[in-house]
């Protein structure tokens, strides 16, 4: 018997777009002989469908024509299963109804990623792949981060936290503190954004208002982070779970510019000879040198420093984590973010790390279901009724025994 898999992607998210390629590529790739899959594309106004045409790239081209196409759904809990439940159109037509073992989450960015769709999950008491709510929360926000690990001696730059409210009533505490503690050149960017939105290099103080600008205009708080000035950017993923996991080969992406950039990330085209710009390769798209030029040590180095991130965290799944190499101080390496849910779900780290991307889903997928099998051998209930000796409940006064 075949599993049922929902793969959800899109969200209110500004990777709302980057999601759909990235589910897409997903859902094709799934092993069709083990799994039916269900494709629940979650508009940006939070409507959940679902529907033939989502298997298209082409059709997010006309989102309105999508809603034509596609059945709204929603989710509910019947008999200790989940079912993802429609009604047909017509006065006379019966609710339909479809059990569903596991969810695959293909989401980027707030409102998602950052373990929003884990606690829906949960709540559901739906098995899911990927991180949990705490380890997707604690990704996402990028001080918290920096402080988790930084708590286990993990490597990261010095940066201060800035909310909008600060910036607007305590300029000049901020600008000493940028100064003092952060120095320049700086990184100025969203506390809980990915895909290079919102962030800006600032060289002087007086660069500083147009970053902030661009930065708030996305988040109520931004990092400032020391930026470094001979830089080389490696990506590394990470796949398994807290008993168990793997670091992938190292990738050094292209930039052009300073920053890498979202254009860089998923409009720069690729090796293949396909046209440049095409947005439907995702991360797999970008310029990149896989395996990065390292030596055997650095390399050996910066997969440690992976798994041990992926561990503090307590993370599940599949991973990418991001790291920056300062050249000028012997090639000093720094934990700079990760990806709880990554762009193509690095499965072209995977794929030169010799697992196909066929194989990947099937052991992100295994995952979730060995979490589900331990969480069951867990207790959350008690076997007593608070409720059956309770007095009144008219406030303080009213209540007796207190």
């Amino acid at each position: 018997m075949k599993i049922t898999v929902a793969v959800f992607f899109g969200c209110s998210s500004v990777e709302h777009e980057v999601s759909i390629i990235s589910g897409v590529q997903a859902m094709h790739s799934l092993d069709r002989e083990k799994y039916t899959v269900l494709p629940i594309y979650v508009a940006k106004n939070g409507d959940m469908l679902c529907g033939d045409a989502l298997f298209d790239i082409a059709s997010y081209k006309n989102i309105p024509a999508l809603y034509q196409s596609c059945k709204r759904v929603w989710f509910c809990r019947e008999n200790d299963r989940v079912f993802m439940k429609s009604r047909a159109a017509g006065l006379f037509k019966k609710e339909e109804a479809v059990a569903v073992d596991i969810a695959l989450p293909v989401v980027h960015g707030t409102n998602c990623e950052d373990g929003s769709l884990s606690g829906y999950f949960e709540m559901l008491g739906l098995p899911y792949a990927g991180c949990d709510v705490l380890s997707a929360a604690v990704g996402m926000d990028k001080n918290v981060f920096k402080r988790t690990i930084a708590a286990d001696d993990l490597p990261v730059l010095p940066a201060a936290t800035i909310t909008s409210l600060m910036w607007l009533e305590k300029r000049e505490t901020v600008l000493a503190c940028i100064r003092d503690g952060v120095g320049y050149p700086a990184i100025i960017k969203p506390v809980n954004l990915g895909s290079s939105v919102g962030i800006s290099k600032v060289d002087t103080p007086a660069d500083l208002e147009e970053a902030m600008e661009l930065a708030f205009s996305f988040t109520d708080t931004v990092l400032a982070e020391r930026a470094i000035t001979h830089l080389r950017e490696i990506n590394c993923s990470v796949l398994g779970d807290r008993d168990a996991c793997a670091a992938s080969v190292l990738e050094e992406p292209v930039m052009h510019d300073e920053i890498l950039s979202y254009k860089d990330k998923y409009l720069s085209g690729g090796k293949s000879g396909k046209t440049a710009g095409a947005p439907s390769k995702g991360m797999s798209s970008l310029q990149r040198k896989l395996p990065a030029d390292l030596s055997p040590e650095k390399t050996a180095e910066i997969q440690d420093l992976a798994v041990r991130t992926f561990r503090s965290l307590g993370c599940s799944g599949v991973v990418r984590i991001d790291f920056l190499m300062d050249t000028a101080d012997n090639d000093r390496v720094y934990v700079n973010e990760i990806n709880t849910i990554p762009g193509s779900l690095a499965f072209y780290l995977w794929e030169a790390s010799g697992l196909s991307y066929k194989e990947l889903l099937d052991r992100i997928l295994d995952l979730g279901f060995n979490r589900e099998r331990r969480r069951k051998n867990l207790m959350f209930t008690i076997d007593t009724n608070l409720l059956e000796s309770a007095g009144g409940l008219g406030g303080a006064k009213g209540a007796k025994g207190q």
